[in-house]
């Protein structure tokens, strides 16, 4: 669900500044199905790329990422595809305002909320290693969570819970935003949220929570004793050659990669976000990564490369709520929608969306540096994959808002 923290109220399902989604709870559509003429799942190339078997699909996608590009007010965009029959990387607009300097294809980006599906990946590895159990209570792992010896892991995977996002308290807003820099740690950002209520008793309701995935991020730590960012390269990145995904301690940020932006500000003036230190999102959003190697991970975790099927088939059962249409549900730290598996991203200054269909056997990746809605769109990387996904899967279409 993608964060906002923009009119001062509290939103329901996206959290305030962190998220992945789009608008609110996410049901499973078929698996199954012929793949189209269009789309190739070749090696990624060094250099960006754009083949498709058939030329008009090029050049509607060029068409489509330009309009979107215009639309969104986004300044610059990475766009990925690859199918059967169709490699599509695509950079454009602007790195920098400052200098002009365009995007590229091989630039690093922050991921925001895709960062739930590693942490996740890694509790349903801890499942399948027979370490933990999804009904295991938190209260297990972690003293002091509010109805802790009620709230299942499961439920924190899932985001029914019930409790209090923490990025959505006013006074952790205020905080962050007063000082971006600053470093946090995951009792700090558990606090804002164990001050209030559960929303609503745990297993009855829905709702996306950063809280839920930094109590996940720390029962890895101590069933694994790992440091999160540690388990994290050596039992994800590294297996699948993820050689440019990255958990930071801290704010640093390799290069290359594109100026971030953002409105979240305290007076909704436009700022340069880049180097915000991302602490504060940690196992629900720290992460950074590239086109190539998110093309690689949107296809291991949508079909399940390093859970026994079993534990993927778990993941992938979802749940459906209002706003969203019927169509669309929430999984494990997954979101299901028109077919399309995976998740998405939004901190400020970037947003990411990654997708794989497994009909097509077809990847989607959209990297944007700037978080900032526009007229109508309050997500803009939704609006991408939209755009791309009416060209690419017409019978299914990527929609997370209601139409």
């Amino acid at each position: 669900m993608a964060a906002s923290s923009r009119t001062g109220k509290r939103p329901r399902w996206p959290s305030a500044l962190l998220g992945g989604l789009s608008s609110a709870a996410l049901a499973l559509a078929p698996l199954s199905g012929p793949s189209p003429a269009w789309a190739q799942d070749s090696a990624s190339p060094t250099t960006a790329g754009a083949w498709c078997e058939s030329t008009q699909t090029t050049k509607h996608l060029d068409a489509a990422v330009s309009d979107t590009l215009r639309r969104t007010g986004v300044p610059g965009a990475i766009v990925g595809v690859w199918g059967p029959h169709c490699r599509y990387e695509k950079a454009v607009g602007i790195a920098d305002k400052a200098t002009g300097a365009p995007m590229r294809t091989d630039f690093y980006s922050r991921i925001g909320s895709e960062t739930k599906t590693f942490t996740i990946t890694g509790v349903l590895q801890l499942v399948d290693d027979g370490k933990i159990g999804l009904d295991d209570p938190i209260a297990t792992y972690v003293p002091g969570v509010p109805e802790g010896d009620r709230i299942t892991l499961r439920q924190l995977a899932g985001m029914r819970s019930g409790l209090f996002p923490y990025s959505a308290d006013e006074d952790f807003v205020n905080a962050l935003l007063a000082d971006p820099n600053r470093p946090w740690t995951p009792q700090e950002l558990l606090s804002y949220s164990f001050r209030h209520p559960l929303d609503f008793q745990p297993g009855q309701g829905l709702e996306y929570s950063n809280t839920n995935t930094i109590l996940l991020g720390l029962v890895v730590e101590k069933v694994s004793g790992l440091p999160l960012h540690k388990y994290v390269r050596q039992r994800i990145a590294e297996p699948l050659q993820l050689e440019h995904t990255l958990f930071p301690t801290d704010a640093s940020f390799p290069k290359p990669h594109a100026q971030g932006y953002t409105q979240q500000t305290p007076d909704g003036s436009e700022t340069v976000a880049t180097d915000w230190n991302p602490s504060w999102g940690w196992a629900a959003g720290a992460m950074i990564s590239t086109l190539h190697d998110l093309r690689t991970w949107g296809r291991a975790v949508a079909t399940g490369a390093l859970l026994s099927p079993e534990t993927q088939a778990q993941r992938l059962q979802t749940v459906s709520a209002p706003p969203l249409p019927p169509d669309v549900g929430y999984g494990l730290g997954i979101f299901v929608a028109e077919g399309w598996i995976g998740h998405n991203g939004s901190l400020p200054g970037y947003e990411s969306l990654t997708l794989y269909l497994p009909q097509q056997q077809t990847t989607l990746v959209v990297l944007l540096n700037s978080d900032e809605p526009a007229p109508g769109i309050p997500e803009p990387s939704s609006a991408f994959g939209t755009a791309i996904t009416k060209i690419i899967s017409p019978d299914h279409v990527f929609q997370l808002q209601p139409s």
